[in-house]
This record gives structure tokens, C-alpha cells and sequence, in this order.
């Protein structure tokens, strides 16, 4: 198959919503139809001691949710899908903004009895700036929730998009009939049975025929009938430009859990989903039919294998071959590597593959060469705009509990740093470690990781810090950058890549230093030059 044919079947999205959404199960479903796993697991339910097959930290599974964003690729009509899985939990948020510079589109999940949450609000509003395509599924519907048009309008109002439904539901919970696709024109009727892997479909192109009386009762056709008519009324019509400028977000509504509405969601995404696109670059727009190949580094996973401890590099290929054993430019090193196993996802499952393109994943074996948002490319400058790290919101000093096992300790958390769980900060006055993270459950994470996987222990003691600001000098020699440095000792700290950090530890405090220190800059973000 041609290189540019390749491109031309390239799906690559992340699904991304609030925790509980049912984003893993959905993703558990359209694994099943690409025939990629025999049976879904259910990640909640004890009975199906399978696990989902997407979640393979321990102590995801633990806890039944997803912590770190997983890879999965799998055929479905020809057509290849790579899926990212994002952590829809917010102490994870940092992962899931990385994972968004990697996707071409996007489907939101929204549970039917909960409607919009505010970590699905944060996340649309990331996809918003960037113009990604969305599709948005409302899950669940085997349950009792709000109802339809409530849940369009929420929708329009809190995430600011503009909605047209392509499915419609027949009744919810209890009432639940089935699915009148508006997309295919078709009827699908819910059996409540989920061994019943995949359901009929009904052909129905005249919704005024008696035959849908028969199918799901007169109440319940008369309410579709008025229901589809106001569709039409109030919600624009599908219109493909709009939705992949990122202007129209197409509406389904299934249970992902019955493995219903989903073979409707997918069928649409393949056909209107954009295939690979053209990624800006600090120096140019590079296009995914480029000859020659170019990639970025958009997450960091150590010891995938606990059996080896590895590092995992996932790389996004924007333009040009990936080809095994080939020596590529390592842009920030400013020297050639090569790769001789590339990897590339299924689930659990890893495969060496020798070629890859623009739009799909690889993961690479890394030794430590690499940080979240180095570019890799054949010979070309290139450096992929990555997503910068944010002000944590909690820190707190780590200490080593075990005085022998500090060598592990180090390199365990250096190893972490690289990975983007959390940000590392060491104070200028004494040398202690602060670790910063975007929620508290990172800490846990860390903790048990650093066990597990390092066989070193530490505890955590609470520090006050309201915020960390990167700070920008004109003059480091001036008078007043030297009084700043003098005065505020025991708040500055060094970042990972050794920029000044101040923690200031009130809103108070930060705003009397910027009033005092008029011509330093105090930075909430870390990429400021």
C-alpha cells in the first residue's frame, strides 16, 4: 500500500471525560469490534476478574481507574484506530493535556444521570484552543438521567460548543427501547441483553410507518416522531467542514456498558474523522505527507515491564516513515540514534514493527536520553510545540526512610520527573526536595511506585506553598534581582532543568513581591522564553 494511502486510513483520537464516565468501557467496546479482545472486561465488577484490558498499572487496577494514558491500536473496516486513553481523573490532568498534542481528534464521554462535569469542562476548553475535532457521546442510557434535549442544551451552555445529534434515544433507564439513528437512518432496539454481542439493526427511512408502532409501541413512536421532527427544527444539519474545523460537534447516545450505540459511534467516526494532520513546529507547519519523517515525545512511562525495568518513550509520528534500525536526529542532543524494537500497542500486548506513519504511535526504548517534548526527526531543526508544565496546586518535601536505599530513592524519582507524574523542585538554602503535583493522589502514586518498582521508601512532610513562579530577569546583575535573591533565600528553589523557582507561600506574598520587584517577571507556567 502507497505511504500516502497509509496516511489516508490513519485514525488517531483520545477519549476524554470525567472519572466514572465510562470512557474505559467504551473503550473496552470499540477494542471488541476491531476484533482486538474477545471479551470486554468490566472494570468495575468483581465477576469478571479480567481487568480492563487498558489499564495496567497495579494500582489502577486497584482502584478501578486509569492512571496512566494508555496506547491502543486495532483495524476496523480497513481503516487503523489508535486510541489514546487518557486518565480522566483530575490528579492525572497533566498526562491527559500531553496526550491532547498528540491527537487529531476527540470524543468526549458524558454520562446520561450526571451531565457535565468540571474535569470535562477543563478538557473540551484544551480542545477548544486548539481547534480539535469532538464527537460527543452520552452514555449510560440503560440508566435514569436528564433528559435529551436537557442534556444538549448543557452541553451548548457549559462546554460552548455547538451540538447537532446524529442518534437519538427511544426512552431512558426503565423506558429504554433502543436507538433511532439519524446518521443511517436506521433503528436499533435494545434488549437489555448483553451476551447479544452485537445488535440488529432495523432499516426505517420513513419514520411515519406503522411498522414503528409494531417495533416499540405507539406512546414511545409518537414521542420519537415529535422528538426527531424538533431535531431537525432546532439543531443544524451535519456539516463535515464544520465539525473538523472544530466549529459542529456531533451528539450519540448509547450505553457502553450494553455495548449499545457504539457501533453507530464508531461506524460515523470512520468516515468523518480526520486522518492525520499537519502539526505546527516552532520553525514551519510540518504536513503528514512530508518524505521525510518527523516525531515528538509526548509521554514518558517507566518499567511498563516490572519484570524489566524500562523505559518507554511514546513517540507521535507527524510526517514522513518511521523505520526500524534507522538513524534519526535526536534534536536537543543534536546527535543520531537508532532504534532496533520499536514498538507499537495492542492493549498489553507490545509488537516490534519495522514501519511506521504519520498518525501512529511508537514506543521506544529509552535509556534516559529523552524529556516530554523532544523532537525527533532525519537531520531537519524541528522543535513540536509540548505542552509546558503548570504551577502545582500541592507541595510537599520527601525524605528518604531508609538511609541505605538513597541511591534508589534518586534515581527513582529523577526517573518519575522524566515521566511528567510531577515536578521536582530543590531548594537553593539547603538542598531539600520538593515534589509538586496537580492532586494529591500523585503522592500515593509515587510512594507505591517508588517501592514497587525502586525498592526505596520515603515519607512526606506538608510545606505551605500557595504557588510556584518561574522568574525572569532582564538584568541578573542588576541590584535588584541580587536583593530579591537575597531577601526571599529560603523560598527559591532550582526546577528539574535548573531555572529559578520562587514558592511563594500566600497569594499575599507573591503579590507584595511583584509589587516590590517591578522588573522581574513571576511566571505561573514554565516555558516563558
Amino acid at each position: 500500500m502507497s505511504f500516502l494511502k497509509e496516511i489516508e486510513r490513519r485514525r488517531t483520537f483520545g477519549i476524554i471525560s470525567h472519572p466514572d464516565a465510562g470512557k474505559t468501557t467504551l473503550t473496552e467496546k470499540l477494542l471488541l469490534f476491531g476484533g482486538a479482545i474477545q471479551e470486554a472486561g468490566a472494570v468495575k465488577s468483581n465477576k469478571i476478574k479480567k481487568g480492563a484490558t487498558s489499564d495496567f498499572m497495579e494500582i489502577e487496577r486497584q482502584r478501578g481507574i486509569s492512571v496512566a494514558t494508555s496506547v491502543l491500536a486495532f483495524e476496523y473496516d480497513g481503516i487503523k484506530i489508535n486510541i489514546l486513553d487518557t486518565p480522566g481523573h483530575k490528579d492525572f490532568a497533566e498526562d491527559t493535556f500531553r496526550t491532547l498534542t498528540a491527537v487529531d481528534s476527540v470524543i468526549v464521554v458524558i454520562d446520561v444521570a450526571k451531565g457535565v462535569e468540571e474535569q470535562t469542562e477543563k478538557l473540551v476548553e484544551v480542545c477548544r484552543m486548539r481547534n480539535i475535532p469532538m464527537i460527543v457521546f452520552i452514555n449510560k442510557m440503560d440508566r435514569e438521567g436528564k433528559d435529551a434535549f436537557d442534556l444538549l442544551d448543557e452541553v451548548e451552555q457549559k462546554l460552548g460548543l455547538k451540538v447537532t445529534p446524529l442518534s437519538f434515544p427511544i426512552g431512558m433507564g426503565y423506558e429504554f427501547k433502543g436507538i433511532y439513528n439519524i446518521w443511517e437512518k436506521n433503528l436499533n432496539l435494545f434488549s437489555g441483553d448483553s451476551r447479544k454481542d452485537i445488535e440488529e439493526t432495523i432499516e426505517i427511512s420513513d419514520l411515519t410507518s406503522p411498522e414503528l408502532d409494531k417495533l416499540v409501541g405507539e406512546k414511545a413512536a409518537s414521542t420519537l416522531r415529535e422528538e426527531i421532527e424538533l431535531v431537525e427544527g432546532i439543531y443544524p444539519s451535519f456539516d463535515k467542514d464544520n465539525y473538523l474545523q472544530g466549529n459542529l460537534q456531533p451528539v450519540f447516545f448509547g450505553s457502553a456498558l450494553n455495548n449499545f450505540g457504539v457501533r453507530e459511534l464508531l461506524d460515523c467516526f470512520i468516515e468523518i474523522a480526520p486522518k492525520p494532520r499537519a502539526k505546527q513546529s516552532e520553525e514551519r507547519l510540518v504536513k503528514p505527507d512530508e518524505n521525510k519523517f518527523s516525531g515528538f515525545v509526548f509521554k514518558i512511562h517507566a518499567n511498563m515491564d516490572p519484570n524489566h525495568r524500562n523505559r518507554l518513550a511514546f513517540v507521535k509520528i507527524v510526517s514522513g516513515e518511521f523505520k526500524r534500525n534507522t538513524p534519526y536526529l535526536h534534536v536537543r542532543h543534536g546527535k543520531k540514534v537508532k532504534f532496533s524494537s520499536p514498538n507499537a500497542f495492542f492493549a498489553e500486548k507490545k509488537e516490534i514493527v519495522d514501519i511506521s506513519y504519520p498518525g501512529d504511535i511508537v514506543g521506544l526504548q529509552d535509556t534516559g536520553t529523552f524529556k516530554i517534548g523532544d523532537t525527533l526527526t532525519e537531520g531537519e531543526i524541528l522543535n513540536y510545540k509540548g505542552v509546558p508544565s503548570f504551577s502545582p496546586e500541592h507541595f510537599r518535601y520527601i525524605n528518604n526512610a531508609d538511609p541505605l536505599k538513597s541511591k534508589q530513592l534518586y534515581k527513582g524519582i529523577d526517573q518519575l520527573m522524566d515521566e511528567g507524574v510531577a515536578q521536582l523542585f530543590t531548594l537553593e538554602l539547603n538542598g531539600r526536595k520538593v515534589i509538586g503535583t496537580v492532586g494529591a493522589l500523585q503522592y500515593e502514586v509515587i510512594q507505591y511506585r517508588l517501592e514497587h518498582e525502586y525498592g526505596a521508601k520515603c515519607t512526606y512532610e506538608n510545606l505551605n506553598v500557595h504557588k510556584a513562579c518561574w522568574i525572569e530577569a532582564e538584568d541578573e546583575k542588576s541590584e535588584e534581582f541580587k536583593e530579591f535573591i537575597r531577601v526571599k533565600q529560603r523560598f527559591l528553589a532550582k526546577d528539574k532543568r535548573n531555572q529559578l523557582v520562587f514558592l511563594a507561600d500566600s497569594p499575599f506574598s507573591l503579590q507584595m513581591s511583584q509589587q516590590k520587584y517591578p522588573n522581574l517577571k513571576f511566571h505561573l507556567v514554565s516555558e516563558f522564553k
